[in-house]
């Protein structure tokens, strides 16, 4: 049995790059026919570690983390909707878009690894945050999400009160940050190497293409 390449994705739920990078890494994959040679892992990064319970107007928040002008963040949003409709993916801002803290859906990431619906579930939870509407820190949501991704709900929501479970996330996200990843989405292969940011489905196609070469001659 010849080893996988294994992928790192350090992101985060409510990162609009992190889901187009995502879409053109998976379709770099599936294009190239190695969905059985790889293996996804994603790990956690919380953009905003800080961010109360209420969340923030996305708009405000913008302006007020990066300065951005709101035709520049128009741009940006218009920008990120054609990325996105591109990959089969709906971004759907609105006015009243909040930012959330998303720290419990990082830990209920770390749970569903164990029973290989991590994918799946991130990509739920992204699709509930940017095409639903939906507040990805609200319990209820969560629950929805791990409802629809055939995992054991109250089982994994016990987590989120969990001391342990808490504090081997902070610790992943911390070895990271040590590691030196400091925006997302960082994408790092067989521990060795990484791209930053969402990077054109060709250049995936090339790095994926000698990586697997590599593995090969091993």
């Amino acid at each position: 049995m010849k080893e996988k390449l294994k992928i790192d994705i350090v992101s985060d739920v409510v990162c609009p790059w992190c889901t187009i990078g995502y879409k053109r890494l998976e379709k770099a994959i599936t294009e190239l026919g190695i969905q059985d040679q790889v293996e996804i892992e994603w790990q956690p990064f919380e953009l905003n570690p800080n961010m109360p319970k209420e969340g923030q107007n996305v708009n405000e928040h913008i302006t007020e983390k990066y300065g951005s002008t709101t035709e520049q963040q128009n741009q940006s949003k218009e920008m990120m909707t054609e990325a996105g409709a591109e990959l089969g993916f709906k971004f759907d801002y609105f006015d009243e878009m909040r930012i959330v803290n998303t720290f419990e859906a990082h830990i209920l990431l770390e749970y569903a690894k164990d029973f290989g619906k991590q994918t799946e579930l991130k990509m739920t939870l992204t699709k509930a945050f940017f095409s639903d509407r939906k507040d990805v820190s609200d319990r209820d949501i969560l629950r929805e999400a791990l409802l629809n991704v055939g995992l054991n709900a109250d089982e994994a929501l016990e987590k989120l009160d969990n001391e342990a479970a808490k504090s081997k996330v902070r610790t992943i996200e911390n070895q990271w940050k040590n590691m030196g990843v400091n925006s997302v989405p960082t994408i790092v292969f067989n521990r060795k190497s990484a791209v930053t940011g969402a990077q054109p489905v060709t250049t995936f196609k090339q790095v994926l293409t000698e990586l697997i070469k590599e593995q090969q001659v091993v």
